[in-house]
């Protein structure tokens, strides 16, 4: 333990000083260098926007430029499944002002054949790569058909604790495992722990089936975990993004920073900066 806080205390040392300046905006130059770190490590990081699910679009796309982050997924309260074409060209237009990237959307829900489609259409309309989604076994089949088709890609989120369907990586490769390779997981670390797993040796072990990341810390690694700063809690970071490093992931790695809804930003700063941190020092 004393060991680890050691290692905390050189990282927050560099991390504190990112996640101060995205707070305050004062230096957009230690964002680059931070960024520059992380493109030489072969890491995009990026916002899953359900973090900001209180605040609206532009809010929320000016938060997540403020962090320098570049990469954005959308929940549906940002993007709306049923949003005319109209509606979203409006929003791509706002996107790409704030020099963002839109690369995926979800969580998605597809419970029947109609929102397995619905979701192919609206991820196709808005350009984006990916569909972060929990779709229903018995509906794989046609998601199969549908990655084909569109060439989109199906990353199926695991919620740990509760979830019947997919609560580890492990649980939705034994239904995945025979489909196209484009249809893998989104792997929330946190909940990973929170149902006794190892979410490093799930990264490792399904290496081929990652298509995006969760990244989130978490207080205990039992049901009772609950979210908390990255680097504050019970996942070992470093050693996390070292695996993704080893198995050269190149997708998005994606902050879902769940605590204070209302006031995320200092503690998503902190989360951000630490792993900025961690990637400039094992550069």
């Amino acid at each position: 333990m004393a060991e680890k806080e050691q290692t905390r205390r050189q990282f927050i040392k560099i991390a504190s000083i990112g996640a101060a300046a995205s707070l305050t905006g004062a230096s957009g130059s230690l964002r680059q260098v931070h960024g520059a770190q992380a493109d030489r490590q072969r890491l995009k990081l990026g916002l899953a926007s359900y973090t900001l699910r209180k605040f609206n679009l532009d809010d929320t796309l000016a938060m997540t430029k403020r962090l320098g982050l570049k990469y954005i997924c959308f929940k549906s309260m940002h993007l709306p499944l049923d949003s005319t074409p109209a509606q979203i060209r409006s929003v791509l237009a706002k996107v790409k002002e704030a020099g963002l990237i839109l690369y995926g959307g979800g969580v998605i829900s597809m419970k029947s054949e109609a929102q397995v489609h619905q979701a192919f259409e609206y991820a196709k309309a808005a350009g984006m790569k990916v569909i972060i989604g929990v779709p229903a076994p018995e509906l794989l089949s046609l998601v199969n058909r549908k990655v084909r088709q569109y060439d989109i890609k199906v990353a199926i989120h695991n919620h740990g604790p509760g979830d019947k369907l997919y609560p580890t990586p492990a649980r939705a490769i034994e239904k995945i495992k025979d489909l196209d390779k484009r249809i893998g997981i989104c792997h929330d670390i946190g909940h990973t722990i929170r149902i006794g797993s190892d979410p490093l040796a799930q990264t490792k072990k399904y290496a081929d089936r990652m298509l995006d990341f969760h990244i989130k810390d978490v207080s205990e690694a039992s049901a009772k975990g609950h979210s908390v700063e990255i680097g504050r809690g019970v996942i070992n970071i470093p050693k996390f993004l070292k695996i993704l490093l080893k198995i050269n992931y190149s997708g998005i790695v994606s902050f879902e920073y769940e605590k204070d809804a209302d006031d995320p930003m200092a503690g998503l700063a902190e989360s951000v900066g630490y792993v900025r941190g961690v990637l400039a020092a094992i550069s």
